[in-house]
């Protein structure tokens, strides 16, 4: 059992020297990164293909990355995910044509052969006779007056509400209890009159009106199914049940057919976008559907943009790690051959031979130092770039972890893609913090809230052998330890080039002093400075620190301060960024920093 013992009175206290003002950089620009693709080609940008055209990797991905798990991503799901050609499924347009038909006569006999208002005034005066003995003669004025004026207004809720004043199992209850069931039916037959237009002479009493509607209903709800089906190709969708009983069992069988060819194409293609069945009868993704939706990413993103004249590389890059500018030099002694201009070194000798006079038929051409030039070339340093993921309990309101997510899908595809040869480390923020991979990235989730006191004041002694991460409340926000992790990944790094991105909604509300974890909400200025200090130690380390700030219900000024302070105090930016936009804003801000490097 963990040892969390309430914190004293004097626990917000500062302990230890202050941290010193962090001294203001020079200005930069806020969230000013989407004017930088200009000069990028987006036709070509990372070799973006256009998404995959079935569907299945990114609908598969983006079940995964909202429940966590792909147990339940059903084959409805997977058909909606799909888009098939309903051309590719012999027999499907006439099949479900015939039935659309079948229905809409069914639903026209229907509407001209009735008469609702005679069940609308049955219905109306139903319920006034039925209201007219729920009204209280004696005792409780108020009440009576209040029914009355909810029975004038036909106020079912009201009247519900009321029920509970009267007496129990008196007659005017009973009385109202009938009434509340005459204005349900009352309610019903005005809407279908309000819904379907009627030009029949057959009077409907109340309880045809009501099995009408509840018959047109059905009729509507299938016919939407076919269309949708005949739409998109997804059969699957259409209630079979329900329609045998308005179709002819032959028609109802070949539909059927044409739902198992739909699913056997359906299941091809997940198969080809690297989704596979498990013995469960789930599905599971493959490393192909995990390329196969970060390029529907990445294709995304960059889709919108315009292209440019140029693309992002000047050059082609050699193996050794140099791109190639445009323009060539002589070669010197020591230069790579990689980096040699063939073509042009070739044209070179054969000038020079030719300039010697005619030169015999089948005589070698021989290639003098000289006549050998060499791509100009620029040294590309690494980046390495730690993104910190806030996973605390308030990164689920709103879906905010999905996109926090799919944006460490995006900047991995991205670097994968373009920067192969850079460093990318995910980190996952909640009480404490953890290093993750990109393939640990789908499956994590938010943790669960589990403490609800408006004032939290706790700390742990995480030396003591007896206490571990299960006895903790997981749902704080430790950016300290965090920052931390971040810190000790990018020191093992060979590049100079140091960033972390924190994408987090929030102030922190965890940190570590020593051994002792302290938890603090609401937030408090003792773990603030713990983080900051924290911060500092990132800058002499020479790391930048860039702040995405999500939006939240409980944000406050206080926030926004605290994300430009962190950011200021090592030379980094605060973006405020909507969760939809959020991995557009995360890989544009990489590919600018990432430029400002080459350039």
């Amino acid at each position: 059992m963990a040892n969390h013992d309430d914190m004293s009175p004097d626990a917000d206290e500062s302990m230890g020297a202050p941290v010193p003002d962090a001294r203001p950089i020079a200005p930069q620009p806020l969230g000013g990164v989407l004017h930088t693709y200009l000069g990028y080609d987006a036709v070509k940008f990372g070799q973006a293909q256009p998404a995959d055209s079935s569907g299945a990797a990114r609908g598969a991905y983006e079940h995964l990355l909202a429940a966590g798990s792909m147990r339940h991503f059903t084959d409805e799901e997977l058909a909606d995910a799909i888009r098939i050609d309903p051309s590719q499924i012999q027999g499907l347009g006439p099949s479900i044509d015939a039935l659309i038909e079948l229905l809409e006569q069914r639903k026209e006999r229907i509407l001209s052969t009735y008469d609702p208002a005679p069940a609308t005034n049955a219905a109306a005066k139903a319920f006034l006779d039925t209201a007219a003995g729920a009204v209280p003669n004696t005792g409780k004025p108020d009440v009576a007056k209040r029914i009355a004026h909810a029975i004038a207004g036909e106020q079912l809720r009201d009247l519900e509400r009321l029920w509970y004043r009267l007496p129990e199992n008196s007659p005017e209850q009973r009385a109202l209890t009938q009434a509340l069931e005459r204005l349900r039916e009352k309610y019903e037959v005005d809407q279908l009159t309000s819904r379907w237009s009627f030009s029949g002479r057959e009077a409907l009493d109340v309880p045809g009106a009501i099995e009408v509607k509840a018959e047109l209903e059905e009729l509507d709800r299938l016919l939407e199914q076919l269309r949708e089906a005949l739409k998109n190709a997804k059969p699957a969708i259409i209630d079979m049940d329900a329609l045998e009983e308005f179709a002819p069992q032959e028609q109802v069988d070949s539909l059927r057919d044409a739902q198992r060819r739909v699913n056997e194409l359906l299941e091809r293609l997940a198969e080809d976008a690297g989704l596979a069945r498990t013995p469960e009868g789930g599905w599971q993704v493959s490393p192909k559907a995990m390329r196969l939706y970060q390029r529907s990413l990445l294709a995304t993103i960059f889709g919108g943009l315009q292209a440019a004249r140029s693309g992002r590389h000047e050059g082609v890059a050699s193996p050794d790690g140099a791109v190639e500018l445009p323009s060539t030099r002589p070669y010197e002694f020591g230069d790579s051959p990689s980096a040699m201009d063939i073509p042009q070194s070739m044209v070179n000798a054969l000038l020079r031979e030719s300039a010697d006079g005619p030169r015999a038929p089948g005589t070698p051409v021989r290639m003098r130092s000289d006549d050998m030039v060499v791509h100009k070339t620029r040294q590309q340093p690494k980046c390495a770039t730690a993104v910190i993921m806030d996973m605390s309990g308030s990164m689920r309101n709103g879906g905010q972890y999905v996109q926090a997510k799919r944006m460490a899908m995006a900047l991995d595809g991205l670097i994968r893609s373009d920067y192969p040869g850079d460093y990318l480390q995910f980190v996952e923020m909640y009480t404490v913090a953890k290093l993750r991979s990109s393939g640990e990235i789908p499956s994590i989730m938010p943790k669960p809230v589990t403490i609800r006191e408006s004032v939290v004041r706790l700390r742990a002694d995480m030396s003591d052998p007896d206490i571990t991460e299960m006895d903790l409340p997981l749902h704080f926000t430790n950016i300290q330890r965090a920052l931390q992790l971040s810190r000790q990944w990018l020191g093992g790094r060979p590049t100079p080039n140091r960033q972390v991105m924190l994408i987090t909604d929030g102030l922190p509300t965890a940190h570590f002093e020593g051994s002792d974890l302290y938890m603090m909400y609401p937030p408090d200025p003792r773990t603030e400075r713990e983080t900051i200090r924290e911060a500092m130690r990132c800058k002499e380390a020479g790391i930048t620190i860039n702040v995405f700030l999500l939006p939240s219900w409980s944000q406050t000024e206080d926030d926004v301060q605290f994300a430009h302070r962190m950011a200021e105090s090592t030379g980094g930016r605060v973006f405020f960024v909507a969760g939809r936009e959020l991995d557009r804003f995360v890989v544009w801000d990489y590919v600018k920093r990432r430029r400002s490097i080459l350039g």
